[in-house]
């Protein structure tokens, strides 16, 4: 089965940058959409961002800050996070919508998480 792999998480001070990856540890044969997830210490896991065939969307939180893309030839997913705040700590969870097959239903497959830690 697919797995999808996320790198590019750490630790990073207030008001820093930081780019994470994604991508399926294998061929697929269609990605519909992808997402981030986020959860932080004591909070419910939350949605970040989602690319699907249109517009991105974002949580309230984040907007203006995290810009998500996809680079379809490569079925991998970034998440760039400018302006980061202490708030932004947490685990980030990519998520794919997609077929491994021509004869697979789409399903949802979620990463195993990379932590961003944000502090001074």
């Amino acid at each position: 089965q697919v797995q999808l792999v996320e790198s590019g998480g750490g630790l990073v001070q207030p008001g820093g940058s930081l780019r994470l990856s994604c991508a399926p540890s294998g061929s697929v044969f269609v990605i519909y959409s992808m997402a981030w997830y986020r959860q932080g210490p004591g909070k419910q896991r939350e949605l970040v961002a989602r690319l699907g065939t249109g517009d991105a969307t974002y949580a309230q939180s984040v907007k203006g800050r995290f810009t998500i893309s996809r680079d379809n030839a490569k079925n991998t997913v970034y998440l760039d996070m400018t302006s980061l705040k202490p708030e932004d700590t947490a685990v980030y969870y990519c998520q794919a919508n997609l077929r491994e097959t021509p004869s697979s239903t789409f399903d949802n497959y979620m990463g195993q998480g990379t932590q961003v830690t944000v502090s001074s």
